[in-house]
């Protein structure tokens, strides 16, 4: 099988013929993106390739070899064309069960990010627009700890998370809280968190630089077939731990006194404090919680693609979306509402170009908010 290598901007690099086990290497010079093309005219008789897809596009980074994969499927009996290549049913439900698992993976690391915005919101009622530079802080703070320090990518993530709960806290102890007793009113705090927002993108930037990055292990993995669906170990791996803390935080607010008191503040803050519940102490928690939960976010992001520091501005908008869409301030609201957008997001490929799926899911989140405004497990509100 022919293999052409070429720059991002089509300049050829080099061109080169896989063995029998179909395995190939090209060195290059200079890291960059590259444009990896797989002849099909090469291919044998009885191949096709999964999706159709006969091109990649890789990131190469110095010093880490970048293992780029073409998954094949055997042809239909006596040489019959693979369903794969005339866009038969088969290959549009194969594809479509592969957007949906790529749409739940996507969906629950919009959950986790969702989360401690949504909780944040609900006691606080501050809508926080540096939520997504939580998610980077998270992710840029494992790379620290694993690229720089030489630390495996487990460890460090465990390190990046305590920090960004430790920062999470620190920024209510130092500074909203500040704002709180001061009076600062919503819309001024609103406007207040933008400032945050891009100050801390460009410390990021400034610190960090503009390059992509990307964490030491399990840059490249093969994947494992289920059925119609090919998942790599570490997004399995993602999905359990995602799910595992959605569901501990899920049970802690139900179940645990801390939660419950959340809960209450949430409802009713002044009410709240009159029955004896440290207001301020529960925000503390909360931030705490919230900044912990988005610095996963942004780790299980940057395992699933390249690490930027415009990572966490890039999701906010979708986080925003599956927070308002099951509805403000609910916990298990924005873990619906991340799901349903994730799914959205990534099936609506099958019809859409890439570059247009967000869209789709904000024209969803629009419609849902027309027929129903406090979104779908969030409570109406009296005005006046």
């Amino acid at each position: 099988m022919k293999i052409v290598v070429t720059t991002e901007s089509g300049q050829p690099v080099q061109e080169v013929t896989s063995d029998a086990k179909g395995t190939w290497e090209v060195p290059i010079d200079q890291p960059g993106s590259y444009k990896v093309t797989l002849d099909t005219a090469t291919l044998p008789q009885n191949m096709a390739i999964r999706g159709g897809n006969n091109q990649r596009a890789p990131t190469v980074y110095e010093g880490n070899p970048t293992t780029v994969l073409f998954a094949l499927t055997a042809k239909g009996e006596d040489g019959a064309a693979a369903p794969d290549e005339g866009g038969g049913s088969s290959a549009f439900w194969q594809r479509a069960a592969q957007l949906t698992f790529e749409g739940f993976n996507l969906g629950l690391i919009i959950a986790l990010a969702a989360l401690g915005l949504s909780l944040i919101y609900g006691t606080t009622g501050l809508t926080n627009f540096a939520h997504g530079e939580l998610v980077t802080l998270g992710a840029l703070l494992a790379y620290l700890v694993n690229v720089p320090f030489g630390l495996h990518i487990i460890p460090a993530a465990v390190i990046a998370v305590i920090l960004a709960g430790g920062l999470g806290y620190a920024q209510d102890r130092f500074f909203w809280g500040g704002l709180r007793k001061r009076g600062t009113g919503i819309i001024a705090a609103m406007i207040v968190s933008i400032g945050v927002a891009l100050f801390m993108r460009y410390l990021f930037l400034i610190l960090f630089g503009g390059e992509t990055q990307s964490y030491a292990q399990y840059n490249a993995q093969a994947g494992i077939e289920i059925g119609p669906i090919s998942a790599t170990p570490k997004n399995l791996i993602s999905m359990g731990i995602e799910l595992t803390v959605l569901i501990i935080v899920g049970i802690a607010l139900l179940r645990t006194r801390t939660g419950k008191a959340a809960r209450a503040v949430a409802d009713n803050p002044a009410l709240a404090s009159s029955s004896g519940i440290n207001v301020d102490r529960i925000i503390r928690i909360i931030w705490t919680g919230g900044g912990a939960i988005a610095a996963l976010a942004g780790i299980m992001l940057g395992l699933s693609q390249n690490l930027k520091y415009t990572m966490g501005q890039e999701l906010l908008l979708l986080i925003f979306a599956g927070v308002t869409l099951g509805g403000l301030g609910t916990a298990f609201g924005a873990l619906v509402g991340s799901i349903i957008v994730g799914l959205f997001i990534q099936i609506s490929t099958l019809w859409v170009p890439p570059e247009l799926k967000n869209v789709g899911a904000l024209a969803v989140l629009i419609l849902v908010l027309l027929f129903r405004p406090q979104g779908i497990l969030g409570r109406r509100e009296r005005i006046g």
